[in-house]
């Protein structure tokens, strides 16, 4: 079984920034693809951005270019989510997301999920 282990998110004011982490533990990391989606109270989880196995099929969502940076690291099977600019939009549960293969938007196509971490942005 694939685990997957965040750290620890917090609370921060508008325009600073947070980087947030994602530990994997299991088989054949290389061959995931991860992501990263989070969900506010009273909205659908929204992918924020995903990374391929060989870090080159990065995409993000439109509310996130230019600000979020995702990343991998293979050898120490970790994910990482450089967020700047936080904005107060940007408060959400934060979980990062594995699938065996091609990078997908879709929730419903990841297979192993982190427990989550509040990510919250006040104004």
């Amino acid at each position: 079984q694939v685990q997957l282990v965040e750290s620890e998110g917090g609370l921060v004011q508008a325009g600073e920034s947070l980087r947030l982490s994602c530990k994997v533990s299991g088989r054949s990391f290389n061959d995931y693809a991860m992501a990263w989606f989070r969900q506010s109270p009273g909205k659908e989880h929204e992918l924020v951005g995903a990374i391929g196995w060989n870090s080159g099929s990065a995409v993000y969502a439109d509310s996130v270019k230019g600000r979020f940076t995702i990343s991998r690291d293979n050898a120490q099977s970790s994910l990482t989510l450089q967020m700047n600019s936080l904005r107060p939009e940007d408060t959400a549960v934060y979980r990062c997301a594995a699938r065996r293969g091609i990078v997908r938007q879709s929730r419903a196509d990841y297979d192993y999920w982190g427990q989550g971490t509040q990510v919250t942005v006040s104004s």
